[in-house]
């Protein structure tokens, strides 16, 4: 399925948009991290949760469950906020 990265995330990809698989959420993070080691941690937290600062949307819908079902004609859309001062 097509995945779009965020650009602080590009540096992993070194694309915007992606092929990923996965049944749901999670194991489409873990394919993700498969093709470009160091993205998953990057987006999901040690308790296997979603980043604070990490939005996904599936279909245009935001989703916050990695149990979350996926099949293979989704679109996958990763937003990361700015933070600063």
């Amino acid at each position: 399925m097509k995945v779009l990265i965020p650009s602080p995330l590009l540096s992993y990809s070194r694309a915007r948009e992606v092929q990923a698989s996965g049944a749901s959420l999670a194991q489409l993070m873990e394919d993700l991290d498969r093709q470009f080691p160091g993205i998953r941690f990057r987006m999901i937290d040690e308790q296997d949760s979603i980043r604070p600062h990490i939005r996904v949307f599936v279909n245009g819908t935001q989703v916050h469950d990695l149990g979350q079902s996926l099949s293979t004609t989704d679109a996958v859309q990763i937003i990361q906020a700015l933070s600063g001062g």
